[in-house]
């Protein structure tokens, strides 16, 4: 007689490489599992609890200015390399995996406004206070082999003069042309000593200067007549100016919707523009408390960096209204500029204190090589966080941050402002005419006209 018997290897039933753990079956059937929704509620909760506990956003300093550091760059061609300037004139190559100096690039006799590096990562160009713009060639095996403890100092290729001080540059994505931004925006070719193109709308200062990701011969500038002005390298003269009620002082594209941009204005917000309809903003970025002096978009479009006045460097989404996060230090001052690294992991701030500082783009995310469990329990994590979001628990707990005394009172009393100029337009609106007054919303608001 022959009996069957079910047989099943150990294999089946314990983790790979190890035999300490056995493999658990379960039956997905809802009917079943009664407290799912308790269970994963809880879930959601302690994964919100524990980002808070874990979030420890700052990496470290990167020291060796001896002034406050007005401008940074990317290397495109570089994960590892920032470029930044300081207002004594010093131009430094940092590493960042180290967090040291890899190159210096000496000769502007003031304040460096702008630096721009090209899109193979070989040609640095700065422009400052002192009316020179300076090319310089990046020392790639200086780079590669950033393990050699001195320094090396590279001599400028080439040098350019103005009649006045430059404000910004900027370098075309593919291309071998780059902008400033002065007296006049000026376009200029690397094997030229001269600039084959000016533009000139108004007679204020140009204060920055941005290239179109997507579209070459597109560039945006903010002046200080509190204009935004779209120009086009194919024809004479400017295309589109919009003037707004604030001046703008930093302005970046969305490298994947190359059409929008964000201006980060004076008036503590920033604002996000299609430039095919300037009439109204696509989006308010409110929570600054002072001035935003500097914007950065990730490499993915979906979220951008602010450095403010206020001390403090804030992540926004492209399309939301408030900020995820804010980071800020005891001793950091000022924040003149920010950016995101190429691979969108972290975020690099200048700030008045001549100090760089290197962040974490996500505050709780685990730095270092993740297993495959690891991996897998973030991503749960991640997932029931994001489907209880909108419980007022999980809620208050993602939303909340610990902010310095001065950046709260003054925040507190920008809301209690708002909310007395809106009682205020209410109780006109109600004791007037119907009709009679014309409520328009913030979008438009701040802007004053849009010249053609």
């Amino acid at each position: 007689m022959k009996v069957k018997v079910i047989s099943r290897s150990t294999d089946e039933f314990t983790r790979e490489r190890s035999q300490d753990l056995q493999r658990v079956f379960r039956n997905f059937d809802p009917n079943l599992r009664p407290q799912e929704k308790a269970i994963e509620y809880v879930r959601a909760l302690n994964a919100a609890k524990l980002e808070k506990i874990f979030a420890r956003p700052f990496i470290g300093a990167m020291d060796g200015h001896i002034d406050a550091v007005s401008c940074m760059a990317k290397n495109p061609n570089y994960l590892k390399g920032i470029f930044s300037g300081s207002m004594d004139g010093d131009i430094r190559l940092w590493d960042m995996a180290s967090r040291r100096t890899v190159c210096q690039f000496p000769g502007h006799q003031g304040a460096v406004r702008g630096l721009a590096a090209s899109t193979d990562g070989r040609t640095l160009v700065s422009c400052g206070t002192d009316c020179t713009v300076r090319l310089w060639n990046v020392p790639v095996a200086t780079i590669v082999e950033s393990d050699d403890s001195s320094n090396c100092t590279a001599e400028p290729l080439a040098v350019y003069s103005g009649n006045n001080a430059f404000w910004d540059v900027d370098h075309q994505w593919d291309g071998e042309l780059f902008a400033t931004a002065g007296a006049q925006v000026d376009i200029w070719n690397h094997n030229r000593s001269q600039p084959i193109n000016s533009f000139e709308w108004g007679t204020d200062t140009v204060i920055s200067v941005r290239f179109n990701p997507g579209e070459p011969n597109l560039l945006a500038t903010s002046a200080s007549d509190r204009s935004i002005t779209l120009y086009d390298l194919r024809v004479s003269s400017p295309a589109r100016k919009l003037i707004m009620r604030t001046k703008t002082n930093s302005i970046a594209w969305n490298p994947m919707e190359p059409m929008n941009f964000t201006a980060a204005n004076e008036d503590c917000n920033c604002y996000s523009y299609d430039a095919r309809k300037l009439d109204e903003a696509k989006c308010v970025h409110k929570d600054h408390v002072s001035a935003v002096m500097d914007i950065d978009f990730s490499p993915t479009g979906r979220e951008f960096v602010t450095g403010s006045y206020d001390r403090t460097v804030r992540i926004f989404q492209y399309n939301g209204g408030h900020s995820r996060e804010i980071y800020h230090t005891k001793r950091m001052q000022r924040v003149f500029c920010v950016k995101f690294s190429c691979d969108a992991s972290y975020i690099i701030s200048g700030s008045d204190d001549t100090n760089l500082r290197l962040w974490k783009a996500k505050a709780s995310e685990q730095l270092g090589v993740l297993l495959p469990r690891e991996r897998k329990r973030h991503e749960y994590h991640e997932a029931v966080k994001n489907r209880y979001k909108h419980l007022p628990e999980v809620k208050r707990i993602v939303r909340h941050r610990h902010l310095p005394k001065p950046i709260y009172k003054a925040a507190s009393l920008r809301r209690t402002m708002t909310e007395a100029e809106r009682r205020k337009e209410e109780r006109r609106k109600a004791h007037s005419a119907p009709g009679s007054v014309a409520t328009e919303p913030l979008r438009k608001r701040r802007i004053i006209q849009e010249v053609e």
